[in-house]
């Protein structure tokens, strides 16, 4: 049984991820691409070997395209992914979902009428380390979770956007809303969530556009910089800090501390897990390299949307957990 996907927006993050991923997952026949500007879905087509929509409507009102990734930029994903659902089609959108919990609200409410699932690519709870770390704290091996800290950083989406420029629509207000917070850091708050089986509640925040300058030398419109202080519904204390100037490599660590030992997720590139015991003991675990804006290995996240397709089964990061991570970076830009 096979079928067709399609995909909204055709920049990095369709090139990089989402194209590869459907082309290698053997339930995809063919891939259609839209995007406004035609050169773009015409390049990814002529590189994975699928066909291009002129018209969203006739990506949304072609038969045989059961699902559609939504990879345009963050202000379109509430107009494109309630379209595509109630056009019949189900639905994997980049994160954030939408630049509000009351936009997102509105895509949940599509998705509910429509009757079609609906997945959000939060793509850090895919990686292996990141599962053998929720089973370790789910076993309770370390006893209780008491506090954390997380971290995501690099040198910034003009780095790694279709344009290589700091005119990127990530610097953009009306477009990217929440700059670094809803680009990295909404990634973070959903992998605590998932991993503590737990809800950030409490936030304390600081953020700015610290170094960042747009085409016209001007400081950027959205944050490039967030620290900020977590409180969970159970009563964990955390800290997070969320940067796109990590000039150097890119950081994405998290500690867990529980009441016998420590967690450490991505500290050292030969052991993604070590374990510190409270008697000294140490057990590292090399598991696999994260994937990095230099470093692309396949997420995980296709084929586990197309599965859950084919099985019938609810998507493995629901609406639902999108916009509990959602309101915790509304919390964070209401900060200062």
């Amino acid at each position: 049984m096979g079928f067709n996907i399609g995909i909204i927006g055709c920049g990095s993050i369709a090139r990089f991820r989402h194209a590869p991923e459907y082309h290698d997952n053997p339930y995809v026949e063919e891939i259609i691409f839209y995007d406004r500007n035609i050169e773009r879905s015409q390049q990814l087509a002529e590189e994975f070997g699928g066909r291009v929509a002129k018209k969203l409507e006739d990506l949304l009102s072609d038969p045989t395209i059961v699902a559609i990734s939504d990879c345009s930029s963050n202000e379109a994903h509430h107009v494109h992914t309630s379209k595509a659902l109630l056009s019949g089609k189900h639905v994997l959108c980049e994160k954030p979902l939408a630049i509000s919990v009351k936009q997102a609200e509105e895509i949940s409410e599509a998705e509910r009428k429509s009757g079609k699932k609906l997945m959000v690519d939060h793509n850090q709870r895919f990686t292996k380390t990141h599962q053998k770390a929720k089973e370790i704290l789910e076993k309770k091996e370390l006893g209780e979770v008491l506090t954390f800290k997380t971290t995501f950083g690099h040198q910034g989406p003009e780095s790694w956007g279709v344009t290589k420029s700091n005119a990127t629509w990530f610097f953009k207000k009306e477009r990217s809303h929440s700059g670094v917070a809803g680009d990295l850091g909404i990634h973070k708050i959903d992998l605590i969530h998932y991993l503590l089986d737990d809800e950030i509640e409490d936030v304390h925040a600081f953020h700015g556009a610290l170094d960042k300058v747009d085409e016209h030398g001007q400081p950027i419109e959205v944050c490039d910089n967030v620290v900020c202080a977590l409180k969970t519904k159970k009563g964990r204390l955390g800290t997070a800090s969320f940067s796109w100037t990590y000039y150097g490599a890119e950081d994405n660590a998290t500690t867990i501390y529980c009441q016998k030992g420590v967690i450490k997720i991505y500290h050292h590139p030969d052991a993604q897990l070590i374990i510190e015991m409270g008697d000294g003991s140490v057990i590292k675990y090399e598991i696999e390299q994260i994937q990095t804006n230099d470093n692309q290995t396949s997420t995980g996240v296709i084929d586990a949307f197309i599965d859950c397709i084919v099985n019938n089964e609810e998507p493995p990061v629901t609406s639902g957990e999108a916009i509990a991570s959602l309101k915790v970076v509304e919390k964070i830009l209401g900060s200062n």
